[in-house]
């Protein structure tokens, strides 16, 4: 409701003695200016600006006559004043204006300025009046006067010797007696036919206050006893009045009036407030609440706050304000829900944990529309301490002004069925849709263009009933703050209403005249073009938005009418574009539902209008019809009383049993908010239904309103929406009520299953109360919230040296900011009615809501707070709900997480009583299995190792861990290794936590192990990610989880895990899942080479070459081959091949990973001279040496240069120096470049090529598995691979290898069945493998060959072109892991090996980062 802002402001005193120090302050009716009193002298100040005016200073003499002064009192029309003094006197002051136009303060504006020009009444507004001073009268009553009270032309004024005195203002007694109390009967109701008489002689008055709307005084007696006397008739006599009073209460100290709720708020000595209300039928007094601090809330402060000081209602009486004699402050809304307390937090601790004084607070007085709360604080509350320099301690009480921010809803109620929030300070408004201007613009400038265009219909007409987004309306913490015009407030502070459209996008503001509205979506305000008419007319009964007008209830001034009126927003703000309807009496209420606007008048009647758009002309404007009146005289005591009216299509039928369903759509009953109580009047259909299908339905006679019912007490707001969704039929047809300290209400609709006939004897709705944590602001229907604001508080004392005499405002006060904030409440409702064993209804609603992002977390928090309160109740429960929600939440498939979720938020001790409702965690594990749910597993995988014992949970560890290995999720199988090391070492105390966010698996390729290089010779651990100098051996990496290899290998724990890793892997290569291996190795940091070593002849084994090829195929989208039409006369085979596939590779050198699959694969013996191998000195010389010889050149790759996409192939090598360098691309000098042209069939055939390749990843994982399986050893699975990629070069090699090292006779026998088998398929299954299979048949033969023979191979010798290799033995070479073992024709090096460690290197630095430095040679041999 109501937030403190910013700091509190010190207004500047005048120093004087402490004889002239205030301590009290008192507002005019009209709270534009304040009395302050000191001892000796009344001052008058003016709001805005906060400035003093006049001081009147008493002589001496008089002073001394008189006593000092103690209250004040203003006359209704702020002309005198009355000030009490401490002898018994009574004097007079009369205000006087001085100097006729006179002003003490005059703003100045720069010359050319608009304002120069001024407006009328423009002075007032701005500049403080010059007012004089003047005792005109005294009045001696000759005892201490305790209390002073203005009642409409009188003066009451209580003394301290038991008398009533009726004073009329002019100064005079009117004859009139004083009342003595004792001759007041008081008893506890007005029933009883005599009171007792207040029987001792010393009572008076100690405070009271006149409350209108129940013509009565709330008083507080000397003894703390509390009463409400009351004028039996009207005429105010002894014999006429009569007291009722609580036996209860003897500790009041207190009193204040709230007039709109009807409201008597007693101060009492132990700290608390109690707020009574008087019973319409007895007249008794009823206690309605206590606001007192809680233990719970303030355990250091809560019973030693001392008595309550000062109680005060706000002017707009929506909220109270209470203060202590010990200091501080505190803000209740009406029916006590707190907002502010400054005993707690950095209101009363530093920053350093020491405390604060608290505030002393000696008088205080609530500012124009509340929007300023005037202090006077008391002695020493800013002084740290008595120093020896008793000059700098100003023992001065001073005037502290604090600044408040409200919620619309407390002067505008129809803001209810809105979701936002909007807040309105004093010259800003605060709102939480600020997002929704750019959301929303999107939407509605596509309708504003039709608009445009067509003149017709409102552009917000069919989205007008849409729901915000949830992101838009909860956004982020922070307000969208909108400043209201400076030229709008200089003559119409203060701000009395505000509004905002349903989209969000439009806001309207009321000050003292007139109004302007501003556009979220322009940022411009809107104001009257005409001053006089924005003068001429004050808005009374709040204003609201309908479509794109805005509606609102005004009083004309120069016509003296009162006015409904509805303003275009589009067109100029001007009286001849708006639509004008005279009303009878003035509005007070005003509020729109749908087409509907209902107006509640100050004559107790209720009018509601049609409204509607007309387009006649080139204006458009909305015509208003009155349809019904109805008059409420009969029920409200006093039209103030009623706080808001509104229509709703909400009924006591929820539209199943009307005989006519589509009426339940119409605007069904009238809610009322009468001083609290909330009335609802429906239409009356007991009478006949008549069916006018001819009639025009404008003519249509309104049903009449039925007797008003009493659906709820003690009701601060209602929240009702006018949407309509079939799913959440629940939430939308709800009505939400905020109950203050009593938290919320709901009165939900019970609907039958399937349409099923409803049961006669169920009710149609229920009412279920709700405590929410925060201060409702707005209710988010679908989304099933509440959105509040809270303040918060900034600490600045460290800004300050601590030894300053006086401390500073900034430093005693934290700074508040106001912050948005939310909950949700469904899992109270469905709490609500599963203790109501209304299962099925609470189902219906749980299912309409399942889609909603957090309703996973409202099935926890219901269970959790169930099984907290139930777990943890000392007596025995004799109707536990936990079963029954336990029993509930099964019913959705988020159960098992629920479940889990809510054990491990909860302290172990609970678990059994949790267990035992939900079902045995073994099973639910089992459950999570069967459901493939293995984060959830895990979860009660900790659970079971906290209950069972170690072998249990090591056994469900393992099934976990073996499903985690075959679905492939990594990160989690890591857990569980970790997870079974901790059961075996004896970890299990500190079980390891289970991760509740997954990292992104890698189930797509391997992900070069996202911190590693295929070729560290050291363990990842010991290097930082960014940088890794790549060694020249390929050896196998070792994992994020590599330090598990090494220590504690022989521990029996790491051989169970490597018993299930080795199983699994030979698993994966008995079903032929190469990719699978792959990513298994990589993500497990498994030693895949020595395992493959091991296994060469048993599991590594290939068994069915043909097989194991097409699953290949599949695994990695790798396409089958297919011969051309055109591939008997290829144009390749005359030697421009090369020049071709240059040029195609120039054309494309943006794209580096194109050029990469351009020609990683052409089955031809020209293919085997690629790119890169290229490189040499010119075409004829590489011509002639792919012709004759080995050849041999050494590349030298750098780091790749991160510089963004373009980084290409070119850029990233050096190439040697014989090769020619072009414009820094890598592509050769050719001179028949510009006039080469490509030929049909050229084209044709590089087309094939291109499309009988896989994709560039699979490319890379294959060739990383080729040099895998190479350095194993396992040569059977590099011919299968070899095969795929369809590169003569790998086979090439793996002969070579054959003959110059020693080979198992077995394996090579199975290559060469494998090969035969392929051949035989290749001939009838997939002749595209023919060519190639021809090309490696000399290979081939040589296999067959070293295969009859069983030869034992020779070292080779290198053939001496170019360099001679560096290592010429065979292990020496698989230690160093080049790829080229042994002498290889030039171009099969090139096109085979080169080319793939080149291709993985860009990938990886594609794929990891960390590939920024270090160098990385290979040479070829």
């Amino acid at each position: 409701m109501y937030f403190l802002s910013g700091w509190p402001k010190r207004l500047l005193c005048p120093l004087g003695s402490p004889a002239e120090a205030p301590f009290h302050v008192q507002s005019d009716p009209q709270r534009t200016f304040f009395a302050v009193l000191a001892p000796v002298r009344l001052s008058i100040w003016y709001s805005r600006p906060s400035v003093l005016i006049v001081t009147y200073k008493e002589p001496e003499k008089s002073s001394s006559q008189f006593g000092s002064y103690k209250q004040a009192e203003w006359r209704p029309d702020s002309t005198m004043i009355a000030v009490s003094t401490a002898y018994g006197y009574i004097l007079f002051f009369h205000i006087t204006s001085t100097r006729g136009d006179k002003y003490l303060y005059e703003p100045v504006y720069p010359k050319g300025s608009p304002q120069m020009k001024g407006t009328p009444q423009f002075k007032e507004e701005q500049c403080a009046p010059a007012l004089n001073l003047e005792m005109r009268k005294l009045l001696d009553l000759q005892a201490p006067i305790m209390s002073l009270q203005s009642v409409l032309e009188d003066l009451l004024v209580a003394t301290s010797d038991g008398l009533l005195h009726l004073i009329h203002w002019e100064g005079m007694t009117n004859g009139r007696k004083a009342i003595n109390l004792c001759t007041v009967p008081f008893s506890a109701d007005l029933q009883s036919s005599r009171g007792s008489f207040l029987g001792f002689t010393d009572v008076h008055i100690r405070d009271m206050e006149y409350c209108a709307t129940l013509d009565g005084f709330a008083v507080v007696f000397n003894d703390g006893k509390i009463g409400f006397i009351t004028p039996v008739s009207s005429r105010f006599t002894a014999e006429q009045l009569h007291g009722v009073w609580p036996q209860d209460v003897v500790d009041g100290t207190c009193v204040a009036v709230n007039n709109k709720y009807r409201l008597m708020a007693f101060g009492c000595a132990s700290g608390s407030v109690q707020v009574y209300t008087i019973d319409n039928t007895t007249g008794a007094m009823l206690l309605s609440h206590k606001l007192e601090l809680t233990a719970k809330q303030y355990p250091d402060i809560w019973n030693k706050t001392g008595a309550v000081k000062l109680v005060k209602w706000s002017p707009d009486n929506s909220v109270v304000i209470v203060t202590w004699e010990n200091g501080g402050l505190s803000l209740w809304s009406v029916f006590g829900a707190q907002l502010i307390c400054t005993l707690g937090g950095d209101f009363a601790y530093r920053s350093d944990g020491t405390k604060k004084d608290p505030l002393k607070i000696s008088s205080m007085s609530w500012g124009a529309e509340g929007y300023h709360l005037w202090v006077v604080s008391g002695f020493g509350a800013y002084n740290t301490g008595i120093e020896s320099d008793s000059k700098s301690i100003v023992k001065q009480p001073g005037i502290l002004l604090f600044q408040f921010i409200k919620s619309v809803l407390t002067v505008n109620p129809c803001m209810s069925n809105q979701e936002q929030v909007l807040l309105q300070g004093e010259d800003r408004l605060y709102l939480n849709c600020g997002e929704a201007s750019q959301i929303q613009s999107a939407r509605s400038s596509s309708a504003r263009s039709e608009h445009k265009a067509g003149g017709g219909k409102s552009p917000f007409a069919d989205s007008g009933l849409e729901s915000q987004g949830l992101s838009t309306l909860l956004g982020h913490r922070h307000w969208h703050v909108v400043q209201i015009s400076n030229t709008y407030l200089e003559s119409n502070w203060p701000i009395r209403f505000s509004a905002i459209d349903k989209l969000g996008q439009n806001i309207a503001v009321v000050g003292k005249f007139g109004f302007a509205h501003y556009s979220l979506l322009t940022k411009k305000w809107k104001l009257f073009g005409n001053i006089t008419q924005e003068q001429n007319m004050i808005v009374t009964g709040g204003l609201a938005w309908w479509n794109d007008f805005i509606v609102l209830a005004c009083y004309n001034i120069s016509d003296r009418q009162e006015e409904l009126r509805v303003y275009l927003r589009t067109s100029n703000l001007d009286n001849a574009f708006a639509h004008i309807t005279k009303a009878q009496a003035e509005t007070l209420l005003l509020s729109v539902f749908r087409d509907v606007v209902i107006v509640f008048r100050a004559d107790c009647s209720i009018c509601l209008y049609s409204i509607e758009r007309k387009s006649d002309g080139p204006n458009t404007t909305a015509g208003i019809q009155v349809l019904q009146e109805v008059s409420m005289s009969r029920y409200i005591p006093h039209p103030f009383l009623v706080v808001s009216v509104t229509l709703t299509s909400v009924s006591t039928e929820n539209g199943i049993t009307l005989k006519m369903p589509q009426q339940a759509r119409d605007a069904e009953s009238i809610m009322l908010n009468l001083a609290g109580q909330l009335i609802m009047m429906q239409r009356d259909r007991s009478g006949p239904q008549i069916r006018e299908k001819d009639s025009n339905p404008n003519q249509r006679k309104l049903l009449p309103f039925c007797p008003p019912v009493v659906l709820a007490q003690s009701v601060e707001n209602v929240w009702t929406t006018c949407r309509a969704n079939k799913q959440k039929r629940h939430l939308l047809e709800a009505l939400w009520l905020s109950c203050g300290g009593a938290g919320m209400k709901v009165w939900l609709p019970l609907f039958p299953r399937d349409h099923r006939k409803p049961h006669s004897f169920l009710s149609q709705r229920i009412m279920l109360p709700f405590h929410i944590n925060i201060y409702p602001l707005a209710v988010l229907f679908e989304d099933a919230l509440v959105l509040g604001a809270v303040n918060d508080t900034l600490l600045y004392d460290s800004l300050y040296a601590r030894s300053s005499t006086r401390e500073q405002l900034e430093v005693l006060f934290p700074y508040c900011v106001v912050e948005r904030t939310s909950q949700i409440y469904l899992h109270h409702i469905l709490r609500q009615l599963l203790v109501r064993n209304l299962g099925e209804q609470a189902l219906l609603l749980a299912q309409s809501c399942a889609a909603l992002p957090y309703f996973p977390h409202v099935l926890e928090l219901m269970l959790h707070e169930v099984l907290e309160e139930e777990a943890t109740s000392r007596e025995p429960i004799p109707d536990p709900l936990l079963p029954t929600v336990a029993k509930f939440i099964t019913e959705f498939p988020l159960f098992l997480q629920t479940v889990v979720h809510c054990a491990r938020k909860t302290e172990y001790a609970l678990w059994n009583y949790l267990f035992a409702a939900v079902g045995n965690p073994k099973d639910l594990f089992e459950e999570c299995l069967m459901a493939q749910d293995l984060d959830t597993a895990a979860s009660y995988l900790i659970i079971l190792q906290n209950m069972e014992v170690p072998a249990v949970s090591r056994q469900h560890a393992t099934l976990l861990f073996n499903t985690a290995l075959e679905q492939g999720k990594w990160d989690l199988c890591r857990h569980m290794i970790r997870f079974l090391k901790a059961i075996g070492s004896g970890e299990s105390e500190t079980p390891p936590s289970t991760p509740t966010a997954q990292e992104p698996s890698s189930s797509g390729g391997f992900e070069f192990f996202r911190n590693r290089s295929i070729s560290l010779s050291q363990s990842a651990e010991n290097v930082p990610a960014s940088k890794f100098s790549l060694q020249k051996t390929l050896s196998m990496p070792s994992g994020p989880s590599g330090k598990r290899w090494s220590k504690d290998s022989d521990c029996a724990e790491n051989m169970y895990i490597d018993m299930m890793l080795w199983r699994h892997a030979r698993r994966l290569l008995e079903e032929v899942r190469l990719k699978d291996l792959g990513c298994f190795a990589a993500q497990l940091g498994f030693e895949l080479i020595s395992w493959l070593c091991r296994e060469r002849t048993r599991a590594a084994r290939v068994d069915n070459f043909v097989l194991a090829l097409k699953r290949l195929h599949k695994d990695f989208l790798w396409p089958l081959p297919i011969i051309p039409a055109s591939s008997l006369s290829s144009p390749f085979r005359n030697g421009k091949y090369r020049t071709v596939g240059e040029q195609l590779l120039k054309s494309q050198s943006a794209d580096p990973f194109l050029n990469l699959e351009i020609d990683a694969g052409v089955p031809h013996v020209q293919r085997s001279q690629s790119w890169l191998g290229n490189i040499g000195p010119t075409h004829h010389e590489i011509d002639t040496a792919s012709s004759h010889g080995p050849q041999m050149q050494d590349a030298f790759l750098s780091p790749l240069s991160n510089k963004g996409d373009e980084c290409s192939i070119g850029s990233a090598t050096d190439l040697t120096e014989s090769s020619s360098v072009v414009d820094g691309d890598w592509t050769m000098v050719d001179e028949n470049f510009s006039t080469l042209s490509l030929t049909q069939s050229e084209l044709e055939h590089i087309s094939m090529e291109l499309a009988s390749k896989g994709p560039h990843k699979s490319q890379v994982q294959l060739r990383y598995l080729l040099h895998i399986f190479m350095e194993a050893g396992c040569l059977d699975w590099c011919i299968v691979i070899g095969l795929i990629l369809r590169e003569s070069s790998i086979i090439n090699q793996i002969v070579v290898l054959i003959q110059s090292s020693e080979v198992d006779g077995e394996m090579l026998q199975n290559i060469k069945t494998g090969l035969h088998a392929v051949d035989r398929w290749a001939s009838t299954d997939c002749p595209g493998y023919k060519p190639f299979l021809n090309i490696i048949k000399p290979q081939v033969q040589k296999l067959s060959e070293l295969t009859e023979e069983q030869v034992q191979p020779e070292a080779f010798q290198p053939v001496p072109v170019g360099k001679t290799p560096e290592h010429a033995g065979p292990r020496a070479e698989e230690s160093r892991g080049s790829l080229g073992h042994g002498s290889v024709p030039p171009g099969e090096v090139g096109g085979g090996s080169l080319v793939s460690r080149k291709e993985e290197d860009t990938t990886r630095a594609e794929e990891e980062e960390s590939f920024q430095d270090g160098t990385y040679d290979c040479s070829v041999s």
